[in-house]
């Protein structure tokens, strides 16, 4: 008799990502191997250049959605030749947090996960409490990941959190790629997989109660302070209520349709942007006025965080007012944008710089 549905799930979908994750080790393994039939390097050195197996560390809370996904890393991993360990952050915004964490650190050993570790992070404040916790504990993964030189990391994201960032994105009306949601591969050098995206978050909570994992409930996960806590238990059900099931599913899809197009649009504005500018790295105001809109605006938002201004920190709104430098030009004043970036008009070109 196999396996329970929802554990089968589970270990399917982590099963494809290993599998993605190994291609590309492999891939990597033999561009070293063609490096070091090289006459300049001995057979020594190839033997000790030649990489071990890949380590993939799973980022784990101790919530139902990421001790699923652990226990199916500790399944699978060692039938592909896979290392796997795992890490936990405490983030100190809770009395008992460096217990817990401790608590964590225990049920990802007893899976047979190694290396396993707790990262204390200091939160700050910028963005508000909850971009705060996210910069902090991205900053810490990217460091345990350097540190022992992992080929990935696993999130416990489900479908339910991609419904949830959709319609955050809906709500700041920053554009389609803020409807993309979560990418299943994101982070430097594709550093960050997401295999259960295409899962419901009470999938991953049968597959740890068929399995006997013991999981904790972070309250803020149901605290009104916080704005996707009102969104998953006053949002959704709301929209539920009135539309149907099927919202999460619907915008689920929307997400990776909105991806899609996106990251199309992307590779146009790239296309585009060498023919708009000019010797000194200006813009041609003409040029870009032949584009679309949508290609145009990516051209410019570009510029400007190669200016400086804080992606994070850049809104539609801003971009809005130095497009109309180019499409609703009267002689208006320049634009002064975030991280003290300035875009101006000069004659037919538009300068986007510091100061």
């Amino acid at each position: 008799m196999g396996p329970h549905p929802a554990v089968a799930a589970i270990r399917l979908a982590v099963r494809r990502v290993l599998h993605d994750i190994l291609d590309e080790h492999d891939l990597s393994a033999h561009h070293l191997s063609e490096r070091s039939r090289t006459p300049s390097r001995t057979s020594a050195t190839a033997s000790h250049e030649r990489p071990p197996s890949p380590l993939v560390l799973v980022a784990c809370s101790g919530g139902a959605d990421s001790m699923a996904l652990a226990s199916a890393l500790a399944f699978e991993a060692p039938r592909l030749g896979i290392r796997a360990g795992g890490i936990t952050v405490d983030h100190g915004l809770q009395a008992g947090s460096d217990l817990r964490a401790a608590e964590v650190v225990l049920r990802l050993r007893e899976l047979g996960l190694d290396p396993v570790e707790s990262v204390a992070v200091s939160v700050g404040r910028d963005g508000g409490p909850e971009a705060a916790a996210r910069d902090a504990r991205y900053a810490a993964l990217d460091a345990a990941a350097e540190q022992h030189g992992a080929s990935a990391v696993l999130l416990g994201h489900t479908r339910d959190d991609q419904a949830e960032t959709v319609l955050l994105g809906l709500a700041r009306g920053s554009g389609i790629r803020s409807l993309s949601g979560m990418a299943a591969v994101s982070g430097a050098g594709g550093r960050y997989r997401r295999p259960f995206l295409q899962l419901d978050r009470q999938t991953a909570r049968k597959a740890c109660m068929v399995q006997s994992l013991p999981v904790w409930d972070d309250p803020h996960n149901t605290d009104p302070a916080y704005t996707r806590s009102r969104l998953r238990h006053e949002g959704l059900p709301a929209l539920e209520k009135a539309l149907g099931k099927g919202v999460v599913e619907a915008l689920a899809r929307t997400a990776q349709l909105s991806r899609d197009d996106a990251d199309a649009l992307d590779a146009w504005a790239s296309r585009a942007e060498a023919g708009v500018r000019d010797a000194d790295g200006g813009l041609e105001c003409a040029g870009l006025y032949a584009l679309p809109p949508a290609v145009r605006r990516r051209i410019l938002r570009r510029a400007a965080i190669e200016a400086g201004a804080p992606a994070g920190s850049l809104f539609a709104r801003h971009i809005e007012e130095v497009d109309r430098l180019i499409t609703g030009w009267r002689g208006q004043r320049a634009i002064n944008l975030p991280g003290k970036v300035v875009a101006r008009r000069q004659g037919g070109r538009l300068v986007i710089r510091q100061g």
